[in-house]
């Protein structure tokens, strides 16, 4: 927390000023974005987002944008420890 000195005329001998939050660059991938991630055509998302099986998506009008929580979520949804066992969390 950073503390300044008293202004002049103000009621509090010193002001706190609050440290910034600093959030992620990104909080929502688009589609091109995601598919980039994942190395995979933006036309396999479209698919899946039709099949229901892909990562939860945000619709606004005709703009489709995946939270980034819920691609980590998916991410860690498909870690496998070998080809017959998925991780269970």
């Amino acid at each position: 927390m950073l503390l300044t000195t008293p202004a002049r005329g103000s009621s509090h001998p010193l002001n706190v000023i609050a440290p910034e939050i600093r959030l992620p660059d990104k909080v929502v991938l688009t589609e091109v974005d995601l598919a980039s991630r994942w190395g995979m055509s933006p036309k396999t998302l479209q698919r899946w987002r039709t099949e229901g099986s892909g990562p939860h998506y945000l619709k606004l009008g005709k703009r489709v944008s995946y939270p980034l929580k819920a691609v980590i979520a998916f991410e860690i949804g498909a870690q496998h420890i070998s080809t017959s066992k998925k991780v269970i969390i």
